[in-house]
């Protein structure tokens, strides 16, 4: 199982690490939780510079991916070199998007008639690609899904543990990295947002 979170530059850390953090409370042989850059290594909006663990291309490949936003997401979609490299396909990879990652999502032609999820800055981006934003912290349909919020970010790690595992996977993940004291509130309310859209048991 390995699992992409496309990380670009101008990333915004709580997207890409908060996922990547919860991803891997997962402990098992196979399971394979990566950072897929264009380059070598790229920089997010507040200066931390991360090297790439996989590439665009074994992205490309992975049974999951994550799509986190940036700075320059509109930058990313206006350049046709990069989004040719975006070869996703939902009908053999579960796919998700966190806010601006959204208009990768909506302008990759994923998104079709599905509403979805994203920040308040890109929502009217989004709505120019066609897509109609509601105002919740995540949504999906299928094996496509959109979070919208940094600290939604959660609902969409928890989201890829329940579908590529199992309901109790995703609960002990968030319960790990959830506030002392709120950790029972917190994994409740998680769960509530994600469950109406994981496949009926």
């Amino acid at each position: 199982m390995h699992i992409a979170i496309l990380t670009f530059e101008g990333f915004n850390e709580l997207d890409s690490l908060i996922a990547l953090g919860i991803l891997n409370r997962i402990k098992k042989p196979g399971w394979r939780v990566t950072l897929s850059c264009p380059t070598p290594s790229v920089t997010s909006m507040n200066g931390v510079t991360v090297h790439a663990q996989s590439t665009l291309a074994e992205a490309c490949a992975a049974d999951a991916v994550i799509i986190g936003s940036g700075m320059q997401t509109r930058d990313i979609v206006n350049t046709p070199a990069l989004m040719a490299q975006l070869q996703l396909d939902p009908a053999r990879q579960l796919i998700g998007a966190q806010c601006s990652g959204t208009l990768i999502l909506a302008k990759l032609g994923l998104l079709g008639n599905v509403p979805a999820c994203t920040d308040l800055i890109t929502k009217p981006w989004v709505q120019e690609a066609g897509i109609a934003v509601i105002d919740q912290p995540f949504y999906a349909q299928g094996n496509v899904a959109s979070a919208g919020g940094c600290l939604a970010s959660p609902y969409l790690a928890a989201w890829v543990i329940a579908r590529t595992e199992d309901e109790e996977a995703a609960r002990n993940a968030l319960h790990y990295v959830a506030p002392v004291g709120e950790k029972e509130e917190y994994v409740s309310r998680a769960m509530k947002n994600i469950a109406p859209y994981l496949p009926s048991p």
